[in-house]
Protein backbone atom coordinates (compact mmCIF):
# COMPACT_ATOMS: atom_id res chain seq x y z
CA UNK A 1 0.00 0.00 0.00
CA UNK A 2 0.98 3.54 -0.47
CA UNK A 3 2.18 5.89 1.83
CA UNK A 4 -1.43 7.51 2.16
CA UNK A 5 0.44 11.03 3.83
CA UNK A 6 1.55 14.08 1.74
CA UNK A 7 5.03 14.10 3.12
CA UNK A 8 8.20 14.82 1.16
CA UNK A 9 9.66 16.74 -1.33
CA UNK A 10 8.95 16.75 -4.91
CA UNK A 11 11.70 15.49 -6.96
CA UNK A 12 13.51 18.42 -8.91
CA UNK A 13 12.80 18.47 -13.10
CA UNK A 14 16.27 19.60 -13.24
CA UNK A 15 19.69 17.15 -13.38
CA UNK A 16 22.16 19.13 -11.47
CA UNK A 17 25.90 18.26 -12.06
CA UNK A 18 28.20 18.01 -9.11
CA UNK A 19 31.27 17.61 -10.69
CA UNK A 20 32.79 21.26 -10.36
CA UNK A 21 31.58 21.42 -6.43
CA UNK A 22 33.18 20.77 -2.82
CA UNK A 23 31.32 19.94 0.04
CA UNK A 24 31.67 19.89 3.15
CA UNK A 25 30.35 17.53 5.65
CA UNK A 26 30.14 18.23 9.32
CA UNK A 27 28.71 15.62 11.77
CA UNK A 28 28.48 14.95 15.42
CA UNK A 29 29.04 11.87 17.00
CA UNK A 30 26.64 11.34 18.98
CA UNK A 31 24.11 8.12 18.33
CA UNK A 32 27.00 6.87 16.23
CA UNK A 33 24.79 3.96 14.70
CA UNK A 34 22.38 6.92 12.81
CA UNK A 35 24.86 9.24 12.22
CA UNK A 36 27.00 6.56 10.29
CA UNK A 37 24.47 5.38 8.42
CA UNK A 38 23.31 9.49 8.01
CA UNK A 39 26.70 10.07 6.54
CA UNK A 40 27.16 6.79 4.08
CA UNK A 41 24.17 7.99 2.55
CA UNK A 42 25.18 11.28 2.10
CA UNK A 43 27.90 10.72 0.55
CA UNK A 44 26.98 8.23 -1.86
CA UNK A 45 24.52 10.39 -2.68
CA UNK A 46 27.04 12.87 -3.68
CA UNK A 47 28.56 10.66 -5.55
CA UNK A 48 25.87 9.53 -7.59
CA UNK A 49 25.33 13.54 -8.04
CA UNK A 50 28.89 13.54 -10.08
CA UNK A 51 30.26 15.67 -6.83
CA UNK A 52 34.29 13.75 -6.80
CA UNK A 53 35.58 12.06 -3.85
CA UNK A 54 38.54 14.27 -3.43
CA UNK A 55 35.85 17.55 -3.00
CA UNK A 56 33.93 15.79 -0.32
CA UNK A 57 35.55 16.81 2.86
CA UNK A 58 34.47 15.12 6.20
CA UNK A 59 35.08 16.41 9.84
CA UNK A 60 33.59 15.57 12.60
CA UNK A 61 32.29 17.09 15.88
CA UNK A 62 31.46 16.34 19.71
CA UNK A 63 28.17 16.75 19.29
CA UNK A 64 25.06 19.06 17.27
CA UNK A 65 25.70 21.83 19.72
CA UNK A 66 29.19 22.05 18.36
CA UNK A 67 28.13 21.85 14.18
CA UNK A 68 27.62 25.64 14.03
CA UNK A 69 31.45 26.27 14.84
CA UNK A 70 32.64 24.12 13.06
CA UNK A 71 30.71 24.87 9.68
CA UNK A 72 31.61 28.35 10.15
CA UNK A 73 35.00 27.92 10.37
CA UNK A 74 34.93 25.29 7.39
CA UNK A 75 33.58 27.92 4.96
CA UNK A 76 36.13 30.58 6.57
CA UNK A 77 39.31 27.75 5.98
CA UNK A 78 38.05 27.22 2.82
CA UNK A 79 38.44 30.54 1.69
CA UNK A 80 42.13 30.56 3.52
CA UNK A 81 42.66 27.73 1.36
CA UNK A 82 41.90 29.22 -2.01
CA UNK A 83 43.77 32.30 -1.30
CA UNK A 84 46.89 30.71 0.06
CA UNK A 85 46.66 27.11 -1.75
CA UNK A 86 47.22 25.75 1.88
CA UNK A 87 47.51 21.65 1.07
CA UNK A 88 46.49 19.50 3.20
CA UNK A 89 44.23 21.68 5.27
CA UNK A 90 41.08 20.54 4.46
CA UNK A 91 42.11 17.80 2.40
CA UNK A 92 39.58 15.02 0.87
CA UNK A 93 37.79 12.72 2.76
CA UNK A 94 38.65 12.78 6.02
CA UNK A 95 37.54 10.76 8.64
CA UNK A 96 37.47 9.98 12.27
CA UNK A 97 38.12 6.01 13.57
CA UNK A 98 33.99 6.01 13.88
CA UNK A 99 33.47 6.11 10.12
CA UNK A 100 32.22 3.22 8.62
CA UNK A 101 34.41 1.79 5.48
CA UNK A 102 36.74 4.45 4.87
CA UNK A 103 40.06 5.80 6.58
CA UNK A 104 41.62 8.86 4.71
CA UNK A 105 43.12 12.09 5.36
CA UNK A 106 44.70 14.37 2.65
CA UNK A 107 45.54 11.00 1.13
CA UNK A 108 47.14 12.07 -2.27
CA UNK A 109 45.13 11.36 -5.49
CA UNK A 110 45.80 8.45 -7.31
CA UNK A 111 48.22 9.19 -10.92
CA UNK A 112 46.03 10.88 -13.42
CA UNK A 113 43.27 11.81 -10.95
CA UNK A 114 42.54 15.43 -11.16
CA UNK A 115 43.87 17.39 -8.09
CA UNK A 116 41.34 18.12 -4.89
CA UNK A 117 39.85 21.32 -5.27
CA UNK A 118 40.67 24.28 -3.40
CA UNK A 119 38.12 26.77 -4.06
CA UNK A 120 35.65 27.83 -1.37
CA UNK A 121 33.16 25.14 -0.13
CA UNK A 122 29.70 25.47 -2.36
CA UNK A 123 27.55 24.08 0.30
CA UNK A 124 28.34 22.41 3.87
CA UNK A 125 25.99 19.86 5.23
CA UNK A 126 25.80 19.45 8.85
CA UNK A 127 24.45 16.10 10.13
CA UNK A 128 23.47 15.52 13.75
CA UNK A 129 21.50 13.57 15.57
CA UNK A 130 18.96 14.57 18.39
CA UNK A 131 16.74 12.17 20.42
CA UNK A 132 14.14 13.53 22.69
CA UNK A 133 15.04 12.65 26.79
CA UNK A 134 14.04 13.40 30.20
CA UNK A 135 14.98 16.59 30.01
CA UNK A 136 15.15 20.35 28.34
CA UNK A 137 18.29 19.34 27.12
CA UNK A 138 16.84 18.11 23.59
CA UNK A 139 14.72 21.27 22.86
CA UNK A 140 17.50 23.51 23.98
CA UNK A 141 19.78 22.39 21.47
CA UNK A 142 17.24 22.08 18.72
CA UNK A 143 16.52 25.70 18.78
CA UNK A 144 20.13 26.66 19.35
CA UNK A 145 21.63 24.40 16.43
CA UNK A 146 18.32 25.35 14.54
CA UNK A 147 19.05 28.72 14.55
CA UNK A 148 22.23 28.88 14.28
CA UNK A 149 23.02 27.35 11.09
CA UNK A 150 20.32 29.51 9.33
CA UNK A 151 22.15 32.65 10.53
CA UNK A 152 25.32 31.01 9.57
CA UNK A 153 24.00 30.59 5.69
CA UNK A 154 22.60 34.21 5.79
CA UNK A 155 25.78 35.48 7.20
CA UNK A 156 27.99 33.87 4.75
CA UNK A 157 26.08 33.01 1.26
CA UNK A 158 27.30 29.23 1.75
CA UNK A 159 24.24 27.05 1.49
CA UNK A 160 24.04 25.60 4.78
CA UNK A 161 22.31 22.03 4.84
CA UNK A 162 20.19 21.37 8.25
CA UNK A 163 21.24 17.34 8.23
CA UNK A 164 20.04 17.72 11.68
CA UNK A 165 17.55 14.90 12.65
CA UNK A 166 14.96 15.83 15.62
CA UNK A 167 13.60 12.42 17.08
CA UNK A 168 11.34 11.90 19.64
CA UNK A 169 12.43 8.04 19.90
CA UNK A 170 15.14 5.99 18.87
CA UNK A 171 12.87 4.29 16.13
CA UNK A 172 12.31 7.48 14.27
CA UNK A 173 15.80 8.48 14.06
CA UNK A 174 16.87 4.81 12.93
CA UNK A 175 13.93 5.07 10.21
CA UNK A 176 14.92 9.04 8.90
CA UNK A 177 18.60 7.31 8.25
CA UNK A 178 17.05 4.10 6.65
CA UNK A 179 17.80 1.39 9.18
CA UNK A 180 14.33 1.01 11.08
CA UNK A 181 13.81 -2.04 13.82
CA UNK A 182 10.61 -2.81 11.62
CA UNK A 183 9.66 -4.67 8.20
CA UNK A 184 9.89 -0.70 7.12
CA UNK A 185 13.33 0.32 7.49
CA UNK A 186 12.79 4.01 5.84
CA UNK A 187 14.61 6.07 3.99
CA UNK A 188 17.68 7.92 4.20
CA UNK A 189 17.53 11.29 4.39
CA UNK A 190 21.03 11.88 4.21
CA UNK A 191 20.10 11.14 0.20
CA UNK A 192 17.71 14.48 0.32
CA UNK A 193 20.59 16.76 1.85
CA UNK A 194 23.12 15.76 -0.58
CA UNK A 195 20.59 16.18 -3.57
CA UNK A 196 19.98 19.66 -1.49
CA UNK A 197 23.34 20.59 -1.40
CA UNK A 198 24.07 19.71 -4.93
CA UNK A 199 21.01 21.93 -5.86
CA UNK A 200 21.11 24.97 -3.75
CA UNK A 201 25.33 25.09 -4.62
CA UNK A 202 24.14 25.17 -8.04
CA UNK A 203 21.40 28.04 -7.57
CA UNK A 204 23.75 29.90 -5.64
CA UNK A 205 26.44 29.90 -8.44
CA UNK A 206 23.78 31.01 -10.98
CA UNK A 207 22.38 33.63 -8.96
CA UNK A 208 26.09 34.77 -8.22
CA UNK A 209 26.31 35.43 -11.57
CA UNK A 210 22.71 37.48 -12.43
CA UNK A 211 21.46 34.76 -13.66
CA UNK A 212 17.53 33.38 -13.25
CA UNK A 213 16.99 31.29 -15.99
Amino acid sequence: MSDPTIKGITPSDVQYDGSSLRIGIVHARWNKVVIDALLQGTIDKLKELGVKENNIVVQSVPGSFELPLACSRMIAGSHVQEAASIPDLLGGLTFGSSTPNAQRSGTPAPPGAAPASKAPFDAVIAIGVLIKGATMHFEYICDSVSHALMKLQMDTGTPVIFGVLTALTEDQALERAGIGRGENKGHNHGEDWAAAAVEMSSHVRRWNQGKFT
